[in-house]
């Protein structure tokens, strides 16, 4: 077969496995039900984009909502008034961020790693490599299905650290190259504007960071000179700045609480109760790299070794790069887990890059390691309801069993398979195969925890009360408060004596809130028609003459719904 022939094969099947990949990720966004306290806040900001027509200030159950920038909030406003207020819309944004960052590896895998060395037929490049294992990575897949903020943000700030990756290259030092190279530092300064638009101020100092400690490492003091720092700088501004401005002049609050307490205090302080070991990102990215882990810590160790005969060391910025993000989060006082998803796209080409050039026994031994934690997870599945209580009840547990012992069960059969086809040495073969094992691991796994939702989503209760709501009818939140009720109920709630996130924003606007139980209940006896959710300890807390009346439409371990009825009576559950 000759060159021509060999490479539209191989774009042919790159372009089917892309495909198939398209369909596995796109799939299932909408399966499970949203849930609190993240999925409902993120998207209940951009329903009331929409419903009230104002973009500029984001607002959480009416409330001003400044924790985070807007573009997220936009992209999924924007989803919702094209598809309408749908699960897989809300959940869009990461997921197309998600598979975004998989094709950027794909496409600039190979450029930034420079030419493959001579490979055999049907053996991946780096970043055909590098794609496989990000796109089945379990923090990178659970992450594009889960909504936050951190998917996008993690793309943007990828894309602009792989963007100065492309334009540092050594074949861009000629007078030709340098047009190329603004380009690709642009691009990078737009990418980090956007990143800021997406979580705030990390999007610029992570990526500064990284390439500030690269040019320390390398003693590359030249590199300054090829960051396009007066142009790139003068973009960033042009598309990170507006916003921040605007908003700002309409609500004199955002800048103190925006730039002060959601930065430096979130860092600095434990005030958001989000204080983990210094270790915790150690656990975090070992189980988040499944099922790649030794591939990914190889890579990494490999990408310190100075390639000879080059001026920039694009592995070893990467590993840079995975370092300082790593270290930063590493050492502030808020930690979650999802965090260091930034470092995810760079780890996996870096396993990429490794994987192009391993010998068979890492294969081997990567895909045996994959089969072992499958099995483990087939094991472990059963003993799930040991961790039953009673906001948690075992029955619901039981349910999530079966997901799990099929996830494991997956994975061990996937890895079982790929270290045949390594021992065989069909390398592309046996890592898509440990792909389709890691990807569908992840993906059982979260989308079992449907079973659960009754508990973690307002979904069901909303459905109930939604087509009986009238234009005046309050709903209540007492002592309790669910993020995904206001979304699922199409409209905000009025919050009573428990603030949550919004303590500082109900300062702002302390009218639309009810300070304690005695504010309640004179707002609900003055009322004819209206709804109430509890904590059942609390329900149970209130006077038999305030239960008189109440019917309850639903009740689990985590909450207690009822409506207002006229006249006293005793709170049955209603057939």
């Amino acid at each position: 077969m000759n060159a021509a022939s060999t490479t539209g094969a191989t774009l042919r099947w790159t372009t089917l496995i892309s495909m198939l990949f398209a369909l596995a990720w796109f799939g299932n966004i909408g399966y499970r039900k949203l849930v609190k306290a993240d999925e409902g806040r993120y998207a209940e900001i951009p329903r009331e984009m929409v419903a009230s027509g104002d973009w500029l200030t984001p607002r959480m159950n009416g409330f001003k909502y400044f924790e985070k920038p807007a573009l997220q909030y936009w992209a999924t406003a924007a989803a919702f008034s094209l598809f309408g207020f749908q699960d897989w819309a809300a959940r869009l944004w990461p997921a197309l961020t998600g598979f975004l960052a998989v094709l950027m590896l794909l496409w600039l895998g190979p450029r930034i790693c420079g030419p493959p060395p001579p490979l055999p037929a049907h053996e991946p490049t780096a970043g055909q490599a590098g794609a496989i294992v990000l796109g089945s990575m379990a923090l990178h897949v659970f992450s594009g299905h889960f909504l936050t903020l951190d998917m996008g943000v993690a793309f943007f700030m990828s894309a602009a650290v792989l963007a100065v990756a492309m334009a540092q290259r050594d074949e861009f030092d000629n007078e030709s190259g340098r047009a190329a190279r603004r380009r690709w530092m642009l691009a990078g300064w737009a990418a980090m504007a956007l990143a800021v638009l997406s979580k705030g101020l990390i999007g610029l100092v992570l990526p500064v960071a990284a390439v500030g400690a690269y040019i320390l490492l390398a003693r590359d003091w030249r590199m300054l000179t090829r960051l396009h720092l007066l142009s790139g700088g003068a973009l960033f501004l042009l598309i990170a700045t507006p916003w921040f401005v605007a908003v700002s002049l309409a609500n004199k609050e955002f800048f103190q609480f925006f730039f002060i307490q959601e930065h430096f205090q979130r860092f600095l302080t434990k005030a958001h109760g989000r204080y983990q070991p210094w270790w915790y990102f150690i656990l975090v990215l070992a189980i988040g790299a499944t099922p790649w882990l030794l591939s990914a810590l190889a890579g990494f160790w490999s990408a310190w070794r100075r390639v000879p005969g080059r001026r920039f060391q694009p592995a070893r910025f990467l590993a840079v790069w995975c370092t300082v993000v790593f270290v930063f989060f590493s050492a502030s006082s808020s930690k979650l887990g999802s965090y260091i998803l930034p470092l995810i796209p760079a780890l996996a080409l870096l396993a990429g890059l490794q994987l192009q050039r391993t010998s068979r026994a890492l294969l081997l031994a990567q895909s045996l390691l994959g089969a072992g934690l499958g099995v483990a997870a087939w094991f472990l599945a059963s003993r799930i309801t040991g961790f039953a209580e009673p906001v948690l009840p075992k029955a619901m547990l039981a349910g999530y069993v079966p997901w799990v012992a099929g996830a494991g069960a997956l994975l061990a059969a996937a890895g079982i398979a790929a270290a045949l086809l390594a021992w065989q040495h069909r390398v592309l073969a046996s890592m898509l195969v440990l792909a389709v094992g890691g990807m569908g691991f992840t993906q059982l796994a979260g989308s079992g925890h449907e079973v659960l939702s009754p508990l973690y989503s307002a979904y069901d209760v909303a459905q109930k009360i939604r087509p009986r709501l009238k234009p005046g009818t309050r709903v209540y939140t007492v002592n309790t408060f669910d993020h995904t009720l206001p979304y699922y109920l199409g409209r905000t709630v009025t919050m009573v004596s428990y603030k949550d996130e919004l303590t500082v924003a109900i300062g702002w606007e302390p009218h639309k809130f009810l300070p304690d139980m005695p504010a309640f209940e004179r707002a609900w006896l003055a009322d004819s028609d209206a709804y109430a959710m509890f904590a059942p300890r609390d329900f149970d807390a209130l006077s038999a003459e305030l239960r008189g009346t109440m019917r309850i439409i639903q009740r689990n371990p985590r909450r207690v719904m009822v409506e207002r009825i006229a006249q006293a009576g005793p709170a049955e559950p209603r057939q």
